[in-house]
């Protein structure tokens, strides 16, 4: 009896040392959302993939570090709409938009025009972190 409780003792630390192995040090960070914005203007098309080990992949391109007020921002935005996600919120596009935007996280999905921004300000939050990222981590023009 006691031989077979030391193989399973000696499976599970095997099975671990291989999680860690394959892991690193431990899990990897969550993605907090991919935000889309999408438009008929120059510059309009932006995919973020926002990770809360404090990267972002700007257009599918090799990740970079995110500054800490926009990881912070990126926290913020992902708990602020976290029930409107639940719920899938679509809000169609308003007559005079320009930008559509659409954020997937873990809890689902949010959609919305740029014209939502003025009404909710937890919208007018993704849409200002699209452009602040866009501009200042991915280097793009919009």
């Amino acid at each position: 009896m006691r031989r077979r409780s030391t193989r399973a003792v000696a499976a599970v630390f095997a099975a671990a040392a291989i999680a860690v192995a394959a892991g690193g040090c431990g899990a990897g960070y969550p993605d907090l959302f991919v935000l889309t914005r999408s438009g008929s203007i120059p510059g309009a098309q932006l995919t973020l993939l926002v990770n809360d080990g404090g990267t972002v992949r700007c257009d599918g391109a090799k990740a970079v570090r995110l500054p800490d007020p926009q990881l912070l921002a990126a926290r913020d935005i992902a708990t602020r709409l976290a029930d409107a996600a639940d719920r899938g919120l679509v809000l169609p596009a308003a007559p005079g938009s320009v930008l559509r935007f659409r954020l997937r996280s873990q809890n689902g999905t949010v959609t919305f025009s740029d014209t939502d921004a003025g009404r909710r300000p937890e919208l007018a939050a993704a849409v200002a972190f699209a452009r602040t990222v866009a501009r200042d981590v991915c280097g793009l023009a919009r």
